[in-house]
């Protein structure tokens, strides 16, 4: 049985290191780099970032696709994936606290007028701005599994106004939490700062669009650090335009990297970034051995997808 690494994301980690890193953990596992991964037949399970579709068909044996992150809708879009193939990903609250951080930096620097000032200084135009307080300020989180329920106590811990919003019914300290499709449009008409740390389901893809965005207010901003089809882009630039909300600030975008030829990287009220806001993994990466491990043994394996709701 061999784990083959296969992360196809230049940059961030190569197989090398990862490898490295696992071999310390398990040291008799069988983990191999897609540079050289032998006997396809001895494949058992793969571990990637990026997932190409019919990838998982290449190994005739494989049992698990392990998503070396958060984000699993690339592989549950694959309709060849068998059904007798699981799928993991890692839970992590390393990634989760940075997220959490580059939510806070975003609302900070619009409570602070930053971006606007980087505008004046390129006009040489010299004006004090007043910074807005975060206790007359509500922040909206969405989606409050770990990462936003992380990123909601960040908000709470400054001293902002919190409320939250998930598909089921949750509770958080001094978060004020709504629940269910009902309830979504009073949490954006209430917000100042809609976060979304929301996964990628049959019901989140496209939510806001050209429905949801005039629910905002004309002086919000939308950051989006979950997926990037949650956003329907032509209609964000659109509302931009129309001054339904005041700024967009992506972490992810639909399609990655974003097409040069896309109206978003010009826009004067968006703010792009490229997928960064979670960078490093922490202890997580010792869960991809373990579960090489349970897997030989046979054993339960940590953090399996549900294929039907899609996370």
């Amino acid at each position: 049985m061999a784990l083959l690494i296969d992360i196809k994301q230049p940059g961030w980690m190569e197989d090398e290191d990862l490898q490295a890193v696992l071999l310390k953990v398990y040291k008799r596992g069988d983990i191999r780099c897609a540079a050289d991964p032998g006997n396809l037949d001895e494949i058992e399970m793969i571990a990637v970032s990026s997932y190409e579709i019919g990838e998982a068909l290449r190994y005739p044996k494989l049992k698990l696709v392990q998503k070396i992150g958060a984000g699993v809708n690339g592989i549950l879009d694959d309709d060849s994936l068998p059904a007798s193939i699981q799928v993991a990903r890692l839970k992590s609250d390393t990634p989760a606290h940075e997220m959490a951080e580059f939510s806070l930096a975003c609302v900070l620097q619009e409570q602070r007028h930053l971006r606007q000032y980087r505008d004046n200084q390129a006009r040489w135009c010299w004006q004090a701005l007043p910074p807005r307080k975060a206790g007359e300020t509500t922040v909206a989180v969405l989606g409050l599994g770990m990462i936003g329920s992380i990123t909601a106590q960040r908000f709470v811990d400054n001293r902002f106004n919190v409320i939250g919003w998930s598909r089921t019914e949750k509770t958080l300290a001094g978060v004020e939490c709504y629940y269910g499709e009902d309830q979504l449009a009073g949490v954006l008409e209430a917000a100042d700062y809609i976060v979304s740390m929301l996964p990628s389901t049959p019901e989140t893809v496209n939510l806001f669009n050209s429905e949801t965005f005039p629910l905002m207010k004309p002086e919000a901003v939308i950051i989006n650090c979950g997926r990037g089809d949650l956003i329907d882009e032509a209609d964000l630039v659109e509302a931009l335009d129309k001054g339904l909300l005041a700024a967009a600030i992506l972490d992810v975008m639909q399609t990655e990297p974003l097409a040069v030829n896309s109206p978003m990287w010009r826009h004067p009220k968006i703010v792009l970034t490229p997928h960064v806001s979670g960078w490093h993994l922490g202890d997580a990466v010792n869960d991809i051995a373990e579960n090489l491990r349970r897997l030989d043994s046979g054993e339960p394996l940590l953090h399996l997808v549900n294929r039907e709701i899609g996370y």
